[in-house]
């Protein structure tokens, strides 16, 4: 599996983005995080792809959308209200199954992420 995510830029505050990201395969749970250079990353909305509820962080919440198109094998991540704290690098990751779990806070952990994309720039001023 490969993931490529695209729809990045730059946006003023209280403004939106949507972010891509195509899969060449397939995955149980795949999701997005987050990560400023030097910082943590945090892990921001995740599900399972055979379908249930998506978890978001809190950060997030409210204001941050996944979903996805099976058909264009994509996922995606409408951000809305956007705030400047919420400039980063944004990444597509799947879970590997050794998480044992699904969610927002297991995509903040390298260890249990089995693919990630090349990431997408966002930045709001």
């Amino acid at each position: 599996v490969q993931l490529v995510e695209s729809g990045g830029g730059s946006v003023q505050a209280g403004g939106s983005l949507r972010l891509s990201c195509a899969a060449s395969g397939s995955a149980d749970c795949v999701g997005w995080f987050r990560q400023v250079r030097g910082n943590e990353r945090e892990g921001l909305a995740a599900f399972y792809t055979a379908g249930g509820g998506t978890d978001y962080a809190d950060s997030v919440k409210g204001r941050f959308t996944l979903s996805k198109d099976d058909a264009k094998k994509a996922i995606y991540l409408q951000m809305n209200s956007l705030k400047r704290e919420d400039t980063a690098m944004y990444y597509c990751a799947t879970v590997s199954a050794l998480a044992l779990r699904c969610d927002a806070a297991v995509l903040a952990n390298p260890k249990y992420l089995e693919l990630r994309g090349q990431g997408t720039q966002v930045t709001v001023s």
